[in-house]
C-alpha cells in the first residue's frame, strides 16, 4: 500500500541509503588501494631479495641446508622448551637442596637406638678430606669426563650405546654424574624415557646453579651405599668401620663400586661379587690414566674385607618405612622450623621384630620349597595404628624392595569382611540366611574353593567357610534397584573408610578380593573391628625431637585421630563372626591357647597370594606369603603357613602382658596369657628370644612423665615470667599447684603405649 502512495514514504530512507552507498564506495576504494600498495611493496621486496639469489651448486650445498637447519631449530626449540618444562617443574620448591638433607637418629619405643637414616652433613666428610684415590676410583668408574662436560657426556653416551649393541644388553650406563645426582635429588627410578629426559634437562640445570666440587660432594653424600647407607663415610663407616678420610685403595675402589649396584655388590652380603666388582674399578682407574697398573697392584693383591654383619639384624625395612614417613612429615613443618638433624621415637619394639624376623624365616626353610614360596611380610601393630614390627622380606641384604608397603597384591578372601561389614551396615545380621548357588554377572560366574555348593546358610557360616559366592551375592543385594555396581561402590566406600589407598578398580570380582592391596594397610584395616569401629592411621613416629631435644611432633598430639567408619554393634558382630574362622574355619591353627582371636584367611586364583590377617583385643597381625615374580604356590593356602606364621608371632607378642577382651566375644580366660601358649607343634626360634618388656600401658606413662620432670630440672632457670620445661624457657600460663600433678592432668602429654 505504500507504493501505491509515494508521498507517504519516509524522508530519512533515501538519507541511509546513499550514507551506505559511500561507505561501500570508500570500503571497495581502500581494498583496491591497500592490494595496489601491497602488490608495490612485494614487487620491491622481490627486487630487493634478487640481489641475493643464489643458483647452482651454492644453492643446493650452502643455502638449502642452512634454510632447513633454521626451520629444524625452530621446531627443535619448541619441542626442548615443551619437554624441559616438565623437568623444571621438579625444581619449584625453593628449598629444593635442602629436601631430603635431613639425618634421623631412630629410636625404639623404649627409647634405645635402633639405627639412622638420611645424611648428617655436620658430620659429613669435606670434600678435601676425602682421599685422592677414593676420588679418582668414583670418577674413572662412574663419569670420567666430569670435569669436561656441561651436566651430559654425549661422547659417554654414545660409547654405551655402541657397548650395549655389541653385546646386546646393558652393561654400560651413559649417565654422567650430574645426570645421576639429579636422579637422586629430584625423581624416582623408574626405567621410564620421560625420566631419562628430566634427568638430562636437570642435569644441565644443575650445572648452572652449582660448582663441579658441589656437585661431586653432593653426589657422594646423597648416594644410597646399601646396607641403609647414605653416602661414602656412611658407607665407609658400616662396611669398614672406619671414616671415609682412612680408606685405602682396595677399600676405595669397593665403595666405588658400589653406585652402580648396591644391592648386587655390597661386601656384606656378596663379598666375593664386590671384589669383583673392586676388582673392575681398579681396571677403570688404569684405562682411564689415573693410576698405573703397578699402583694398583698391591689393591688387586690385597682386597678389602667388610666387617661381618651377618648376626647384626637391624630393622631396616622398618626404618626404611620410618624414615619415608619421617620425610613426609618434614614437608608439613612449618616454615620457621629449619631443622635438618631429628631424633624419632617409633613404635618399634625390637623383641617382636625379631621374634617376627625369626618366625618368617623359620617357617619358609622348613616349608618354603615344599610349597614353592620364597618371599613373606608381615606388619604386627597395637590396635592404635602403632606398628611394633615390620617384615618386608627375607633378606634386607638381596632385596630392600618392602614387601609390607610397596607391593600390591590381592588379598583373596581376606578382602570379604570389608563386604560383610557394608551387608551389617545396610540391613543385614550375622545370622542372616543366604543361599549358597549359582551365580552369574555377564559371562563371569565365581566358584567356591570345593567348586561346591552348600544351600542356605547364615552369613556367619559363609564367612567361616570362606564362601565365595556368597559376598558377591551380597554385593548385588546392595545395590538393590540400582544394580551390582552401585552394591560394589558402597563396599569401596567401607575399605577406603577402613584405611585401603591402593586403587581398587571397580570389577565383578571385587567382593572376593581380586583387586590389589599392600600388606601394612590391610593389617591396620582389621584394627577397625578391636578398636570398636574407630579406624586408625597406621604410623611408625611416636614423637620427633631436635638434635638438642626441643619437641617438634607428637603423634598423640599432633597425628591423625581415630575416626568413627562403622557402628560399635557391626565391629562386635563382625568380631564374632570373624572369631568364629579362627576356632572353626580356615584359620584353626592360628588359634592362640587362653586368647581370644579372631581374623580372615585369604588364598587367590592359581595360588599366587596366601594371606592370613588377624586380631586380638591387643594387637592386629597381617602376614603375606608368595612370590615376587608371581610364580604360583604349590597349593598354599592362608590357613597354612600364613596362619601358622600369625600364630608365632602373635603368641610371642601376648606373653605376659595384660589382656584386652575382644568386643563381641567371650571373655578372656586370664587377664595374662597362659605360659604355654606357644604350642610344642609350632615352636620356632623365637623360644631362645628375649621375652617381651612387662611394662604396662600405665607404667609406660608414669616412665615418660617422670622423663619430662627429670627434663624440667635439668634446664636453666627460667626467666621472670617464664616457666621451665624440657622445650626451654616458656611463656608462664596460669599456675599449677605442682609439677605432678600438671604430667598427670595434660590430655597431651606423650605416652608409650606398651601391652
Amino acid at each position: 500500500m505504500r507504493d501505491l502512495f509515494p508521498g507517504n514514504r519516509p524522508k530519512w530512507r533515501p538519507w541511509i541509503r546513499r550514507i551506505l552507498l559511500d561507505l561501500d564506495a570508500r570500503l571497495d576504494f581502500g581494498i583496491f588501494r591497500s592490494g595496489g600498495s601491497i602488490r608495490e611493496l612485494f614487487e620491491r621486496f622481490s627486487a630487493f631479495m634478487d640481489r641475493f639469489h643464489v643458483s647452482g651448486w651454492r644453492r643446493w650445498i650452502v643455502v638449502e641446508p642452512l634454510s632447513e637447519a633454521a626451520t629444524w631449530g625452530l621446531a627443535g626449540s619448541i619441542l626442548m622448551l615443551a619437554l624441559a618444562i616438565p623437568a623444571f617443574q621438579e625444581t619449584s620448591d625453593e628449598d629444593w637442596l635442602k629436601k631430603t638433607d635431613i639425618a634421623v637418629v631412630f629410636l625404639d619405643r623404649y627409647g634405645t637406638e635402633v639405627g639412622t637414616r638420611g645424611i648428617k652433613q655436620n658430620d659429613a666428610v669435606p670434600l678435601e678430606e676425602l682421599p685422592d684415590h677414593l676420588i679418582k676410583a668414583v670418577l674413572a668408574t662412574e663419569d670420567r669426563h666430569f670435569y669436561e662436560h656441561f651436566g651430559i657426556d654425549f661422547g659417554g653416551t654414545f660409547r654405551a650405546l655402541l657397548t650395549n649393541a655389541r653385546a646386546g644388553g646393558v652393561v654400560q650406563g651413559g649417565s654422567s654424574l650430574s645426570q645421576q645426582l639429579a636422579k637422586n635429588l629430584f625423581l624416582s627410578n623408574e626405567r621410564t624415557i620421560e625420566r631419562k629426559v628430566k634427568e638430562a634437562f636437570l642435569a644441565v640445570w644443575l650445572e648452572t646453579r652449582l660448582t663441579k666440587a658441589e656437585i661431586l660432594k653432593l653426589y657422594l653424600d646423597r648416594a644410597y651405599m646399601g646396607g641403609g647407607t647414605y653416602g661414602v663415610n656412611a658407607a665407609s663407616l658400616y662396611y669398614f668401620g672406619k671414616s671415609a678420610r682412612d680408606v685405602n685403595l682396595a677399600e676405595a675402589a669397593m665403595l666405588a663400586g658400589l653406585f652402580k649396584a648396591p644391592t648386587k655388590f655390597a661386601p656384606h652380603v656378596n663379598l666375593p661379587a664386590a671384589r669383583g666388582r673392586a676388582n673392575v674399578v681398579l681396571d677403570n682407574l688404569v684405562d682411564a690414566g689415573f693410576m698405573t697398573e703397578g699402583q694398583v697392584f698391591g689393591a688387586r693383591r690385597n682386597p678389602a674385607t667388610a666387617i661381618d654383619r651377618r648376626d647384626q639384624a637391624a630393622p631396616n625395612y622398618y626404618l626404611d618405612w620410618a624414615f619415608d614417613e619421617m620425610k613426609k612429615l618434614v614437608n608439613s613443618f612449618p616454615k620457621n622450623i629449619t631443622e635438618r638433624t631429628f631424633i624419632a621415637r617409633t613404635a618399634l619394639d625390637m623383641n617382636l621384630q625379631r621374634a617376627a624376623d625369626n618366625a618368617v624365616e623359620t617357617l619358609l626353610k622348613q616349608h618354603g620349597r615344599d610349597y614353592n614360596v620364597r618371599q613373606a611380610a608381615a606388619v604386627l601393630a597395637d590396635i592404635d595404628g602403632s606398628v611394633r614390627a615390620m617384615v618386608g622380606g627375607r633378606d634386607y641384604g638381596a632385596s630392600q624392595f618392602n614387601r609390607a608397603t610397596d607391593a600390591q597384591r590381592q588379598p583373596g578372601s581376606s578382602f570379604k569382611p570389608y563386604v560383610y561389614a557394608t551387608a551389617l551396615m545396610n540391613g543385614f545380621k550375622p545370622t542372616s540366611v543366604v543361599v549358597d548357588g549359582p551365580i552369574c554377572i555377564g559371562n563371569w560366574c565365581p566358584q567356591n574353593y570345593g567348586r561346591s555348593y552348600s544351600g542356605s546358610m547364615t552369613l556367619t557360616t559363609a564367612l567361616t567357610k570362606s564362601i565365595n559366592v556368597i559376598p558377591v551375592k551380597l554385593s548385588i543385594a546392595l545395590g538393590g534397584n540400582a544394580g551390582p555396581k552401585a552394591g560394589r561402590a558402597k563396599i569401596i566406600e567401607t575399605a577406603r573408610k577402613f584405611g585401603i589407598r591402593s586403587p581398587l578398580p571397580d570389577t565383578p570380582s571385587l567382593p572376593i578380593g581380586a583387586d590389589e592391596v599392600n600388606v601394612l594397610e590391610h593389617t591396620v584395616a582389621y584394627a577397625t573391628f578391636p578398636n570398636k569401629g574407630m579406624a586408625v592411621t597406621p604410623h611408625a613416629l611416636l614423637e620427633v625431637r631436635s638434635a638438642a631435644g626441643e619437641t617438634i611432633w607428637r603423634f598423640d598430639r599432633d597425628g591423625p585421630k581415630p575416626r568413627r567408619v562403622i557402628p560399635e554393634q557391626v565391629a562386635a558382630d563382625m568380631s564374632l563372626m570373624m572369631s568364629k574362622v579362627v576356632e572353626e574355619g580356615t584359620a584353626r591353627r592360628a588359634t592362640l591357647s587362653g586368647v581370644k582371636s579372631a581374623g580372615k584367611t585369604g588364598t587367590t586364583n592359581a595360588y599366587r597370594d596366601a594371606w592370613f590377617v588377624g586380631f586380638t583385643g591387643n594387637m592386629v597381625c597381617g602376614v603375606w606369603y608368595g612370590n615376587d615374580d608371581y610364580q604360583p604356590l604349590n597349593r598354599l593356602t592362608g590357613g597354612a603357613l600364613p596362619a601358622m606364621t600369625w600364630h608365632e608371632i602373635m603368641a610371642y607378642a601376648h606373653q605376659g602382658i595384660e589382656l584386652k577382651n575382644l568386643i563381641g566375644v567371650a571373655p578372656n580366660p586370664s587377664t595374662t596369657a597362659p605360659a604355654d601358649i606357644v604350642t610344642e607343634g609350632t615352636k620356632s626360634g623365637n623360644d631362645n628370644l628375649p621375652r617381651p618388656a612387662l611394662l604396662t600401658d600405665r607404667g609406660s606413662q608414669t616412665l615418660q612423665r617422670i622423663e619430662r620432670l627429670m627434663e624440667g630440672l635439668a634446664t636453666p632457670p627460667a626467666k621472670p615470667g617464664e616457666r621451665t620445661t624440657g622445650l626451654g624457657p616458656q611463656p608462664a600460663p596460669s599456675p599449677v599447684p605442682n609439677a605432678i600433678s600438671a604430667a598427670e592432668g595434660n590430655p597431651r602429654a606423650p605416652a608409650v603405649r606398651s601391652n
